[in-house]
């Protein structure tokens, strides 16, 4: 692996970084001249070396920042909410490496500066922000790129950022790409053959949205979680706001974390704040099926609903 010959600046998360290794799935924005607010860079972890090695997967929170190790991968250090460091094991995929480094990194990097990371994807509709979020596998991305379809815009997939400006939250968008499924290709009708697969999942593909991608943040107006159930048809249900509060919890971008950082009164406090502005909706999908035409048009109903 080689560090890039002259540092680029990229855009994502509503943020400048400059990093030693390239990043072609990010805008570009500038130079490295340029002020950045996160830098991505080689790092030496000889003194945690041991102790991480021995913790595969283990996610440790020591002097503002938080260290994890994946085996055959890298070692990890996010600090402070600008930088994170990586020392990559020898050979190991470019593509693998950003996986996690725009993945777990960037929630954390989100955490440490109070932005909410939601699971999941979030759609420009009538100039807002809808989220949907859900567990792995539910159809959140597969669902965004129906609306696309329908002309809408991509606003963020995998990671939703939200955070408030005068009391009113807001989704910064992420950068112009999806994560979909051959299987969610072949229903959407989209030609996988000149997409990239993600590495080592070779049915699930990187597709660029960049002409269908809106760069600038704006208000969150609603929030739908996405699930699978034993029904024939799809279903919404409204939820509670106790059941609202377990749902942020429950659909939170690496909620593990969250305990470890001390972080535990403030996602009460901005979730609470969420719940008090606007409707969270249970979408309910059959098990199988493709039902994601089905479930736009009954956003799309519920929403014109809720502004009358």
């Amino acid at each position: 692996m080689l560090k890039t010959k002259e540092k680029i600046v990229y855009k994502a998360f509503g943020y400048k970084i400059v990093s030693d290794i390239s990043f072609p799935e990010l805008p570009v924005v500038g130079e490295s001249t340029e002020k950045q607010d996160i830098q991505i860079e080689f790092g030496d972890f000889t003194k945690h070396k041991k102790e991480l090695e021995n913790n595969p997967y283990f996610h440790a929170v020591l002097d503002n920042q938080v260290l994890f190790y994946v085996p055959d991968v890298a070692f990890f250090s996010i600090q402070e909410g600008s930088k994170i460091l990586f020392s990559p094991k020898h050979n190991v995929e470019e593509d693998l490496l950003r996986l996690y480094l725009l993945g777990t990194c960037m929630g954390v990097i989100l955490m440490q500066r109070n932005i909410l990371p939601l699971h999941g994807s979030a759609i420009e509709i009538d100039g807002k922000a809808y989220a949907f979020i859900g567990e792995s596998g539910a159809g959140k991305s597969t669902l965004a790129s129906a609306f696309m379809k329908r002309g809408f815009s991509l606003v963020s997939d995998d990671i939703i950022p939200v955070s408030f400006e005068n009391s009113i939250p807001f989704v910064i968008p992420s950068y112009p790409q999806q994560k979909l499924w051959q299987e969610s290709l072949d229903h959407l009708g989209m030609d996988s053959t000149k997409l990239k697969p993600i590495y080592e999942r070779e049915t699930k593909f990187n597709v660029p949205v960049q002409t269908k991608f809106t760069g600038r943040p704006l208000q969150l107006a609603g929030i739908f979680e996405l699930s699978k159930q034993n029904l024939g048809e799809v279903n919404l249900l409204k939820i509670g706001k106790l059941q609202s509060l377990k749902t942020l919890f429950a659909h939170t971008y690496r909620n593990f974390l969250i305990p470890r950082l001390g972080i535990l009164d403030w996602h009460f406090i901005i979730s609470t704040r969420i719940i008090n502005d606007l409707n969270i909706f249970r979408l309910q999908r059959p098990m199988n099926g493709y039902t994601a035409n089905d479930l736009v048009s009954l956003v799309l109903g519920t929403i014109n609903k809720e502004d009358k």
